[in-house]
């Protein structure tokens, strides 16, 4: 960089309002992580809050604690702390299970809500996991058709009148490319179906508006932006309007209304409980609870104010060098139209993730060809960007990349 560049980037971290939270994460020396939208970085809050889990509520207290540390209610609590990042008044969400169970209990909510329609709509880009769900519900139920929007067949022209949901992630986790929430959501409701939306990649990314847009279901996890730690938990929204007429498959104790009077027929609770389905994790909630300790106090629209400052600035780096070495900007180039990370193609993108990997720049692979850079604004400054983009340059013109193109693309990047 020129004296003149690095002047403008120091000046930029400067004026950063948001600067402060990098204090709040750990993050290894010399390592500049762009893979926060795969696992978040750990919030030094978290060991505390483990330890005081683990050697005072459940060492001391032992099952006192379901009810003086509020073990019980932690679901429903820590739900609408997540719920003022995703646009979701209290009420309406739940902290529980894993993304892909979540994801099986509001099809089968939302095809309660619509007897008769037997279509559920998504997409071929859409992350197989929210496919495979789909594939499985189908198995049991029978006859649900999974219809698949894609390049040559338009979302709208499958907006038939047997659909009864559509599943969708709002940002691509492949590109980034990040769908229009309260559109989208219209013209699904226009034909009378669902709106489901995935917000793996949405949440703690940027505003997120679920009841701006009248969204019927959302799912989503906590490990990767929101900091919650490998396999952390995931969360469900069901939109107020449908609460009371609305019912879940996996009817499990805890989604009972009086859980502790051991009725033998099952009664669903009120409200968003009726979601919960056992016992909850409560070593799985604790890191959630440190890392919303930070949250809390997050502007969202800063936030976004910052990824999108982030990824223009390292989009306008790499497109100066970017077609001399073969790499396509695969995400949008607009930045209202993806969320917070950048994706670049290359015919040999394994290895050169790989070798950023080797020089302290940790991105991800996604098969068949992409380069993959997540920006957490909580994490990163204006100058691991520019560094970044510096590195890839260097690793793509002195061709070190080479070294690693032996090596097998099934590594977990």
């Amino acid at each position: 960089m020129s004296v003149r560049e690095v002047s403008e980037i120091r000046a930029l971290d400067a004026a950063d309002p948001l600067a402060g939270f990098r204090t709040h994460f750990d993050l290894p020396d010399g390592i500049i992580y762009l893979d926060g939208n795969s696992l978040g970085p750990l919030p030094r809050g978290t060991r505390e809050r483990l330890r005081v889990l683990v050697d005072v509520e459940w060492g001391r207290d032992l099952i006192a604690s379901w009810n003086t540390a509020g073990w019980m209610k932690k679901p429903v609590l820590l739900g609408d702390r997540i719920g003022r990042l995703i646009g979701a008044a209290p009420g309406q969400v739940v902290v529980c299970d894993s993304t892909s169970v979540n994801i099986f209990k509001v099809l089968a909510a939302a095809l309660s809500l619509r007897p008769g329609r037997r279509t559920i709509v998504s997409e071929d880009t859409n992350f197989p996991t929210d496919l495979y769900i789909v594939d499985g519900l189908r198995t049991l139920v029978g006859d649900i058709r999974l219809e698949l929007a894609g390049r040559d067949r338009p979302l709208d022209d499958l907006l038939q009148s047997d659909v009864a949901a559509v599943l969708l992630t709002e940002v691509d986790f492949r590109t980034g490319a990040r769908h229009d929430m309260a559109k989208v959501t219209q013209r699904i409701h226009a034909a009378g179906a669902l709106a489901v939306w995935d917000l793996a990649h949405s949440a703690g990314a940027f505003e997120v508006a679920l009841d701006a847009a009248k969204a019927d279901f959302a799912v989503g996890c906590t490990y990767k932006y929101l900091n919650a730690g490998p396999g952390g938990p995931a969360y469900v929204y069901c939109a107020a309007r449908h609460q009371e007429e609305v019912r879940q498959p996996l009817t499990g104790w805890l989604g009972h209304a009086d859980p502790f009077a051991f009725d033998v027929a099952y009664r669903p609770a009120t409200g968003i409980a009726q979601f919960i389905a056992g016992t909850p994790s409560i070593l799985a909630l604790a890191p959630l609870e440190a890392s919303l300790a930070v949250w809390d106090e997050v502007d969202v629209a800063r936030l976004r104010a910052k990824s999108v400052a982030l990824t223009e600035l390292f989009i306008a780096r790499v497109d100066r060098f970017a077609a001399h070495y073969g790499l396509t900007l695969a995400s949008p180039r607009a930045a209202e139209r993806r969320g917070s990370q950048v994706s670049l193609r290359h015919p040999s993108a394994f290895a050169i993730i790989k070798a950023m990997i080797a020089e302290g720049v940790i991105g991800d692979f996604r098969a068949p060809d992409i380069l993959r850079f997540g920006f957490t604004p909580l994490t990163l400054s204006y100058a691991d960007v520019a560094t970044a983009a510096e590195r890839l340059e260097t690793v793509l013109a002195s061709e070190r990349w080479r070294a690693f193109s032996s090596a097998r693309g099934s590594e977990v990047t």
